[in-house]
């Protein structure tokens, strides 16, 4: 055997031993690894006095408005803006997402609803932060589901330069941050963040 073959198969043998390798660690670790990719998406930080909190269209199941009516009993913010987008049947969603919090005992009073058109979450901030700033609101909290916290942040912080806010995150029932994988409609919701994170930067 000659040394430029000798040379060719030793090569080859630790090619096939690194990827073997890197399957290998893949496999061992592949739920702390799936793991990150959910948390990854949670920019969720703990809640503090703020102005308002907002609460983000989308969250069919409940979580959002309950968290944020949970944030306005705890005390952390006066009063709670929801963006009610005409998505459902020519209703509002605040028509169906306040009324909800209502029959979990928050008072409706509690509730200002920002009516918009829109139907993605930059045409949506660029509405909202323009009815909170007309309202005088300095700081807000963000109240979204944990794996559109990312993005939504991220959103924000370019559309609303004027004002501060905290993105604060809630679990949506059929999203289990911790164990996304385990789930049809955790795995599309992933899927879906990700490539949204990514087109976001060509503003797409």
């Amino acid at each position: 055997m000659t040394l430029r073959l000798t040379l060719t198969w030793t090569r080859l043998g630790v090619f096939t031993a690194a990827v073997a390798a890197v399957i290998l660690l893949v496999f061992s670790f592949q739920d702390a690894l799936l793991e990150g990719a959910g948390a990854f998406l949670n920019a969720g930080q703990s809640p503090a006095k703020a102005d308002a909190a907002l609460v983000l269209a989308g969250g069919l199941g409940g979580d959002r408005i309950l968290k944020a009516a949970e944030l306005k009993r705890q005390g952390y913010v006066p009063v709670v803006y929801v963006s009610g987008p005409l998505l459902l049947y020519e209703n509002s969603e605040c028509a169906i997402s306040i009324p909800f919090a209502v029959q979990h005992g928050y008072l409706a009073s509690d509730f200002r609803c920002i009516p918009n058109m829109e139907y993605n979450t930059l045409d949506e901030a660029r509405v909202c932060c323009a009815a909170l700033e007309r309202a005088g609101v300095k700081k807000f909290l963000l109240v979204t589901t944990a794996y559109h916290s990312r993005r939504a942040a991220g959103i924000y912080r370019r559309v609303c330069p004027k004002l501060s806010f905290i993105p604060v995150s809630s679990e949506d029932p059929m999203f289990h941050n911790r164990r996304w994988w385990t789930a049809r409609e955790g795995q599309k919701d992933v899927f879906l963040e990700y490539t949204k994170l990514l087109t976001a930067h060509f503003g797409l």
